[in-house]
């Protein structure tokens, strides 16, 4: 994966799904936005340091960041250079990969995260 093209997980793929249906929000990069600041927010590495991005949906670093490109990039690099990695292009890449898997797993499990109110109600007490 590169930063040019974001492909999901097909695990991410099914929880996003079912978060489009129960949330309304029925953009994958709305939602995939959320699930980055939520991971990043969390300042333990993520466990899963190998995603296999397999699932049909992709989008364009364009698409998936918008108008805050430049900011979702800068907050990435500073999270390789907090978890001792170099901000390379690769590390970069895979750092947006776990933490986008990370992050859509947190939208997922928790009940509260099912409705744009609880998602905002629990990124705002962040």
């Amino acid at each position: 994966m590169s930063l040019e093209n974001i492909r999901l997980a097909t695990p991410s793929k099914d929880r996003l799904s079912r978060l489009k249906r129960t949330t309304g929000i029925s953009q994958w990069n709305v939602l995939c936005r959320w699930a980055l600041m939520l991971s990043l927010a969390d300042s333990s590495t993520p466990l899963v340091k190998d995603v296999v991005t397999d699932s049909n949906v992709e989008m364009s670093w364009r698409t998936f960041a918008g108008q805050y490109g430049d900011l979702y990039l800068a907050l990435l690099k500073q999270r390789c250079v907090t978890d001792g990695l170099e901000p390379t292009d690769e590390n970069v890449s895979k750092t947006l990969t776990i933490h986008l898997a990370r992050g859509i797993g947190y939208l997922g499990a928790h009940k509260e995260m099912t409705t744009i109110e609880g998602l905002v109600g629990a990124v705002a007490t962040e």
